[in-house]
């Protein structure tokens, strides 16, 4: 039997496109991260969602259609993001995918919540002044993950 993948189980394309459209409405509102979305082109929550899709397992089109990590990368040079506003994305973005009806169940949303921790952490320090990130790296594959086994002390 094979694994569905966090793709699959999330509902596909679809799903990353509803997601990062109800997202970047939010984002759009926001006094914190609205700023550093202005002037956003209108396909930006499309191509966030196809680079969601290509990281959890779907069609590697954000590679083969906007450049994969090099172009992700350069649109958080130089943006100086805080922590305060990481945080409130990482927020916006979660109650978006309640509202998207992304999975709820603990596995699916352990490893949603994992690679988004670890994506903005990255995008944060990627985004400060001086910063001097890998300009090549593959776009980051995400899984399931395996939680150890619960054993009562």
């Amino acid at each position: 039997m094979n694994e569905p993948t966090l793709y699959e189980w999330a509902g596909g394309t679809a799903a990353f496109e509803r997601l990062t459209a109800l997202f970047y409405a939010k984002v759009a509102d926001d006094d914190l991260v609205g700023p550093l979305f202005a002037g956003m082109d209108p396909g930006h929550p499309r191509f966030v969602a196809m680079w969601l899709a290509e990281v959890f397992g779907g069609p590697e089109r954000y590679t083969a259609e906007r450049g994969g990590y090099p172009h992700m990368l350069g649109h958080h040079l130089g943006l100086a993001i805080t922590e305060p506003q990481r945080r409130r994305w990482v927020s916006l973005l979660l109650d978006a995918a309640d509202e998207a009806g992304l999975p709820g169940d603990p596995e699916f949303r352990a490893a949603f919540v994992s690679y988004i921790e670890w994506g903005t952490r990255l995008a944060l320090a990627n985004s400060q002044p001086g910063a001097d990130p890998p300009a090549e790296a593959p776009v980051p594959h995400w899984g399931w993950g395996v939680a150890p086994p619960y054993k009562s002390s």
